[in-house]
């Protein structure tokens, strides 16, 4: 049997820091609470939109005031977990204004830079009353879009842990924090899946390589997809839910009922997410589920494309002279169906 997680709470303020909305558990002492925000790095900020070239990072004044604003709202959140994407570790002076403010504050912090040099990463804080770090582990994508994943180890300080009889039971959890490729077109669609793939592969050899009993798993991040997407379905597959939503008792069809930020391209959507498993839930094979999200991405486009049966396997076959698909022809029909279409909505 997996151990729980006692009163995990995720109720949720929204404030607005430059462009993005964020959103947090409301602190409570008698539960773990979570925050998950896109900080957006002053070298992506753009202050001028006739001008794009011009970035925050060009002003000092402006990404420090902004930051502050940042940390004065985390700090008097008071969450048990911080995960932040777009932290821009290339600067020296805003990563020790952060390990300070939060340090200070009590929060053991994790930082990771994305590869090649891109300046932003990720950040990660646990509070030190809460939990104790066993083990953190950094996850490299090596893919073209630079992008990594922190994973934490942390154990429960008491009171938090569950009390049978007259001790205390371990209660040990993996914390995740992320930030997925943004689908540009479709050709990102199966990466940005096959991303999420790695950190369940990653997160599942971490706890057999340890001997680990199943444990809860926190994802936190921002997903750069919406709860229409393939990512959103292959983790409900894996027996992960919405904290957000479980808290609000929204269904997996009420996509239009909140938003988290505001992307680049100026819309505002719902694609940060704090996903949560239960190590009691029953869980598909990975492989399973990989397959079955795979080929349902390859159907949404067949269908996209108003294909007949007929038309889709004449489509596969490609040059093919009997009614057989060839590897090299069913390849080349995966190319041009992820090559073509925009798939901002179906990621």
């Amino acid at each position: 049997m997996g151990r729980r997680i006692r009163g995990i709470r995720s109720g949720r303020k929204v404030s607005r820091i430059g462009n993005y909305a964020i959103a947090s558990s409301v602190a409570d002492p008698s539960c773990i609470s979570c925050t998950t925000f896109n900080i957006l790095a002053p070298i992506y900020k753009r202050l001028n939109h006739q001008d794009q070239s011009i970035r925050e990072s060009e002003n000092k004044a402006y990404w420090l005031n902004r930051n502050h604003l940042i940390l004065d709202w985390l700090l008097d959140e008071r969450s048990s977990i911080i995960c932040l994407q777009e932290f821009w570790v290339g600067n020296e002076e805003l990563v020790n204004i952060y390990k300070k403010r939060l340090g200070d504050a009590g929060y053991t912090i994790f930082k990771l830079a994305r590869t090649n040099n891109r300046g932003d990463g990720l950040l990660t804080a646990v509070h030190k009353d809460i939990f104790r770090v066993i083990n953190h582990r950094e996850l490299l994508f090596n893919d073209f879009g630079d992008r990594v994943a922190q994973l934490l180890h942390v154990e429960l300080i008491a009171p938090f842990s569950q009390c049978r009889g007259n001790s205390y039971v371990r209660q040990e959890i993996l914390i995740v924090n992320t930030h997925l490729l943004f689908p540009h077109n479709s050709s990102l669609c199966l990466e940005r899946l096959r991303q999420v793939y790695k950190i369940l592969q990653y997160v599942e050899s971490y706890q057999k390589e340890y001997k680990l009993n199943p444990l809860p798993i926190i994802l936190c991040g921002d997903w750069n997809g919406s709860k229409k997407g393939h990512v959103y379905k292959f983790l409900r597959s894996q027996g992960f839910v919405s904290s957000y939503d479980t808290a609000h008792q929204y269904a997996d069809a009420d996509a239009h009922k909140w938003v988290s930020h505001r992307n680049h391209r100026g819309n505002i959507c719902g694609v940060d997410f704090i996903w949560l498993l239960n190590p009691n839930r029953y869980r598909k094979l990975l492989k399973t589920s990989w397959s079955e999200a795979v080929f349902g991405m390859f159907k949404y486009q067949l269908r996209r494309a108003s294909l007949t049966e007929h038309d889709a396997f004449a489509f596969l076959k490609a040059d093919s002279d009997g009614d057989y698909i060839t590897y090299t022809g069913f390849c080349e029909a995966l190319r041009q169906v992820f090559s073509t279409q925009n798939c901002i909505k179906c990621c």
